[in-house]
């Protein structure tokens, strides 16, 4: 199940989900994610083969590194993921998620990018309507952030 609530303002969400710890200790991953939009699409990219929940879709971004911001990592990831520039722009949620092997808290920007991405990891990528998000199988965090997009 998952809880949408509003914190300060509409600009950021704060959404909590997923079943409760197992253990009581859970590995905790940050994780920075990108809305990446040109003229009403927003850019998706495949998770690859042999990563966490691979075959389903993302928002471009990573995981910081020891000392990296979130703001650092997407700069970074999306230079390394995609070849393209990442000037950090509002936040506009954060989604904390338990999955049955590790806890997650996601993050995700707006922002502008300086060049054409390019699939440099091999994923695939998309750019996609915010009507045509239903056809494509995402994570279970993301489900929220899905929900305001389609809005």
């Amino acid at each position: 199940m998952t809880r949408l609530a509003v914190i300060g303002n509409a600009a950021r969400d704060r959404v909590d989900g997923g079943p409760p710890s197992p253990g009581g200790c859970p590995t905790f991953a940050a994780l920075a994610f990108r809305l990446i939009e040109r003229e009403g699409q927003i850019l998706i990219a495949r998770r690859p083969a042999g990563a966490h929940l691979a075959g389903l879709w993302e928002f471009p971004g990573g995981k910081p590194e020891p000392g990296e911001t979130e703001r650092g990592a997407l700069i970074r990831e999306l230079r390394e993921e995609l070849g393209v520039a990442f000037s950090p722009g509002e936040r506009l949620a954060e989604v904390d998620w338990q999955y049955p092997d590790k806890r997650v808290r996601i993050t995700f920007f707006r922002g502008a990018i300086t060049g054409e991405p390019r699939p440099l990891e091999g994923q695939e990528l998309a750019w996609v309507t915010p009507a045509e998000l239903d056809r494509y199988e995402f994570p279970p965090a993301d489900a929220a952030l899905l929900e305001r997009l389609r809005r």
